[in-house]
């Protein structure tokens, strides 16, 4: 059945300890601190700029709108200049009583005076602005003024503009302050390439930052890979080393990359988009504020729902991804058994919990972007409504409605960045914790004061083993008290049952453990005074999975070696049977070998030969070296990795004890001590456990 733990079913982690964990990030930034620190002043930089940039775009819309509409200030001048000249008139001449007005301080009626020509003969001209207004002209004007309704309405006082004197029109015709707008326009271009500048140099710092940053993480996980003991690995899953190496680090450098300098600069606009609302106007900014407020509580109530759905989501996927992954794997079984249709029932329910899930959370996902819409929009209308009202009562001008148009949006925006960046802080966090968990694992102790060291020219390939006793873990013991002397160019096999005790002793003999009592002596010499690099310098170890990189043929048999000619490669080839098969390949040594290459398993077997061939060290470690091929393969196997015991004190570790016959020494190991040795015609002759364990597989495969 599905496993939900699995790798499959991965779910957004969270960091353990979030602000701890933040320190020592920002901590392990130090080298490029200058860096981040203009990176983030920048972004604030250019959020500020953002943040100003409506002001003046208001102001940029009132100089326009001022310049698009008659100068109705003048109007009114003129108004004025001409009902006073009326009045001056009226006083200073006779029109007075040809005009039968009751009293000198009684009014004129107007379109009386107009309509008895006595204006023509009595009026005179005026002067507004160094513009000169002939009688006629003001006449002209008295005339359309009186036609219209004084309680009409400022577009019916506009529309007679048209019928003005050209003296008067040209003191209140719409006029554009071409300077005014030049600077503006100006100062807003400005705002807006200063604040693009600040940005492309925020985003291309940040972008140094966070590639070096991730680099230097991968060069010390590196590093620390060989510091490790073995029993790291042992412990650890393969995958989740690599996922720490690649996904985690991958995670840490784009997330630095997008979330801090994004934080920063959303949390400028949001403060300084409020601060700037209700400086510009406070009515307008509590409007704005409401509206957006209201949308946004509907959305984190969504927020709220979903979130169970979401996590249910990834459980289910990985419990089908698990199903799927268990009855395909053993899908000759599941026919064999007539298993299809349980399968398919099972299937079919781990389907549609999913599609359940997955329906409920994409919905509800979907819902948020017209949630977000909704908020934009609902401010905009009542931003509009609010200053519609206001600007007709000469509270505001239209320009605030501009810029706060605009700033509903900064204030809008940065509320869900501010939520995805501390998500995605959240992210990296628990990346971090994982890869900081890695570099601060316990590290092999530093060997610099040994300074012993076996030339393997020199070494004559004695080994003993001396009452040695090694366990995993301090409470349990697997090797006890083992006792063996491995004579210069013996065969030494190492049987037993599974979990006797072999592949460890050849980690011991190899120095990936340290024993916890005894000694390992080489040519006399302990390995507790070698260095692990001079023990492994000494030892070729052909183990049960061959190892072959990407690369020609060529740098596989060659591997870490240096100054080895063509000619001892095919030397090597040649030892081990495996020419013929490289000439056969289109490229001879050129020729690259990935996972698409058809190499059969013997073939890469003996591939693994011929660089230990190669290698030429005193000693020899085989470690299960046939079990995964076939009868046929085994024994040209076995044929070359005779030619490689040559010379060479070998320990072989096989279950199929047929191919250790010729050992010059068997040591029989049985939870964890020799319980027997000798050759396999002594070993044979005394009957005891190796004759059972050599019959017994021999009837099994008989």
């Amino acid at each position: 059945m599905p496993r939900p733990g699995g790798p499959m079913n991965r779910v957004n982690e969270k960091s353990k300890d979030f602000f701890g964990t933040m320190k020592r990030l920002f901590l392990s930034l130090n080298n490029w601190r200058y860096l981040l620190i203009i990176a983030l002043i920048l972004a604030m930089a250019s959020a500020i700029l953002a943040i100003i940039a409506p002001n003046k775009l208001s102001d940029f819309a009132d100089t326009i709108g001022e310049g698009l509409v008659p100068n109705t200030e003048k109007l009114k001048e003129v108004s004025t200049a001409i009902s006073t000249n009326v009045q001056t008139t009226l006083a200073t001449s006779s029109m007075m009583n040809q005009a039968e007005v009751p009293n000198e301080n009684a009014t004129p009626d107007m379109n009386a005076l107009l309509s008895s020509g006595l204006l023509n003969d009595y009026l005179k001209d005026i002067k507004v602005d160094d513009v000169t207004i002939s009688a006629a002209d003001q006449i002209k004007f008295l005339e359309l003024m009186s036609s219209v309704d004084p309680e009409s309405t400022t577009d019916e006082l506009l529309s007679k503009m048209d019928e003005l004197p050209s003296s008067i029109y040209e003191l209140v015709k719409p006029q554009m302050n071409m300077d005014e707008v030049y600077h503006i326009a100006i100062v807003l271009a400005s705002f807006y390439i200063i604040s693009a500048i600040f940005s492309y140099v925020q985003h291309y710092s940040m972008a140094t930052i966070s590639n070096n940053f991730a680099r230097k993480l991968r060069s010390s996980i590196s590093t620390k890979i060989n510091k490790l003991p073995l029993k790291y690995f042992d412990q650890h899953e393969a995958g989740d080393v690599l996922s720490r190496v690649t996904n985690d680090v991958d995670m840490i450098g784009m997330n630095m990359n997008q979330s801090l300098a994004m934080l920063v600069a959303s949390i400028t606009l949001f403060v300084g988009s409020i601060i700037m609302m209700f400086v510009t106007n406070w009515t307008m900014a509590i409007t704005a504020i409401l509206a957006s407020l209201i949308g946004f509580a509907l959305m984190f109530l969504i927020l709220g729902k979903s979130q169970k759905y979401f996590n249910q989501r990834q459980i289910e996927l990985g419990n089908l991804n698990g199903y799927i992954e268990e009855i395909y794997s053993g899908h000759n079984v599941v026919k064999a058994y007539n298993g299809d249709k349980e399968a398919v029932a099972e299937f079919k329910k781990l389907n549609n919990r999913l599609y359940d899930c997955n329906r409920k959370s994409q919905f509800l996902s979907g819902v948020m972007q017209p949630i977000m819409g909704f908020v934009g929009n609902l401010s905009y209308v009542a931003v509009c409504v609010v200053g519609a009202l206001l600007t007709m009562n000469d509270v505001i001008s239209f320009g605030v409605i501009v810029a706060f148009m605009i700033y509903v949006r900064l204030f809008t925006n940065p509320l869900s960045q501010i939520a995805q960046a501390m998500t995605t802080l959240q992210s990296t966090a628990a990346a971090s914790e994982r890869v900081f968990e890695f570099l601060d694992e316990k590290e092999m102790p530093l060997e610099n004061e040994k300074i012993t060291h076996l030339d393997k020219s020199k070494v004559k390939g004695e080994i003993e083993f001396k009452n040695v006793k090694f366990g995993y873990d301090p409470g349990r013991t697997i090797i006890k008290n083992f006792s063996a002397i491995a004579k210069p160019g013996q065969k030494i096999a190492i049987v037993g049952p599974t979990g006797a005790g072999k592949t460890t002793m050849v980690n011991l003999l190899m120095k990936f453990y340290d024993i916890n009592d005894g000694d390992i002596l080489i040519d006399g010499v302990s390995t507790k005074n070698l260095t692990r690099e001079n023990i492994h310098d000494l030892f070729v170890m052909v183990l049960q999975d061959t190892w072959l990189f990407d690369g020609t043929i060529r740098e596989n048999i060659k591997f870490n070696k240096k100054d080895v000619t063509d000619e001892d490669i095919w030397s090597s080839c040649r030892t081990v049977g495996i020419d013929h098969f490289v000439k056969t390949l289109s490229g001879g040594l050129d020729s690259v070998i990935t996972d698409d290459t058809s190499v059969s398993q013997g073939q890469k077997q003996l591939l693994t030969i011929a660089r230990g061939m190669i290698e030429d060290a005193p000693f020899l470690i085989l470690d299960e070296a046939t079990s995964n091929v076939d009868t046929r393969t085994e024994e040209l196997v076995q044929k070359a990795m005779d030619k490689l015991t040559e010379g060479r004190t070998s320990f072989i570790i096989a279950h199929r004890l047929s191919t250790i016959k010729n050992a010059d020494l068997i040591l029989v190991m049985n939870e964890g001590n020799i319980i027997e040795q000798g050759t396999h015609d002594e070993l044979m002759a005394q009957g005891g456990f190796y004759e059972k364990l050599y019959n017994s597989q021999f009837e099994k495969t008989a």
